[in-house]
């Protein structure tokens, strides 16, 4: 190495020591500088915008089932002692019979009515391969929420929602929602996050995996067709329970 090469090679590592000790210095209080001007950005935010509805339980119930059916989901009613029946004549309806279902959902669900339908086989999901999943024609769950103003299902995957790939593999989808899931505005829902105890020890987070449900799958992503079922179930149907007095 020639003496301009060291000497050179000695200035430049001088000045990267120099310049990155002060470089870790401020960015250690650029960063405390930058988190407390986000807490300040984020309290000064604007929260004008409605948080809670005002709508009776009767309108919400109307609202939700008129969305759903705006997204081409089938949609039935009935009152909670009926919904065993409810669900076997929704999967004999169906012209379907390999069903998969999450392995919490309540047993009255199937008890009671057996779901003695000919040909009929479910298998509830302790751990099923993909290819397993696969072959089941639909699924049932139930779900944590509803949101009336745009007709959304939200899963969080609970034992009565089961695991993700259940929900989106199987072509046609039963979904129970009871009318008190179902709340107007979606600040409500994530109230009712709060609530539910979702987020953990005061911090503001939802669960690490949440699927929002607005119809059947579909997408006009090219040439504006609409295709159904590319990322999910092409079949919606949902049972609505009816829980909750109307004229609250």
């Amino acid at each position: 190495m020639s003496a301009v090469t060291d000497s050179r090679k000695k200035v430049l590592e001088a000045i990267h020591a120099a310049t990155g000790a002060a470089a870790a210095g401020s960015a250690t209080r650029n960063a405390a500088a930058t988190a407390g001007t986000a807490a300040g950005a984020h309290a000064d935010i604007p929260r004008g915008y409605v948080r809670r509805g005002d709508m009776t339980v009767s309108a919400r119930h109307e609202r939700f089932i008129e969305r759903l059916r705006e997204y081409d989901a089938e949609v039935v009613e009935c009152e909670p002692e009926g919904l065993a029946a409810a669900i076997a004549t929704q999967l004999a309806a169906s012209g379907r019979h390999r069903f998969v279902a999450p392995p919490g959902i309540p047993a009255e669900w199937y008890v009671d009515a057996a779901w003695k339908i000919e040909g009929f086989e479910c298998t509830f999901d302790h751990g099923l391969e993909t290819r397993e999943i696969e072959q089941a024609e639909g699924v049932i769950t139930g779900c944590f929420c509803g949101v009336a103003d745009s007709g959304t299902i939200v899963l969080h995957h609970g034992p009565a929602e089961g695991r993700r790939v259940i929900t989106l593999l199987p072509d046609w989808h039963l979904c129970v929602v009871r009318l008190s899931q179902v709340v107007e505005t979606l600040p409500e829902y994530f109230d009712r996050c709060q609530v539910s105890g979702v987020r953990g020890q005061g911090e503001e987070t939802l669960p690490k995996l949440v699927t929002w449900i607005s119809g059947p799958s579909a997408t006009a992503d090219i040439e504006m067709t609409r295709i159904k079922g590319v990322h999910g179930p092409r079949f919606l149907h949902v049972i609505l329970v009816n829980d909750e007095e109307a004229g609250t």
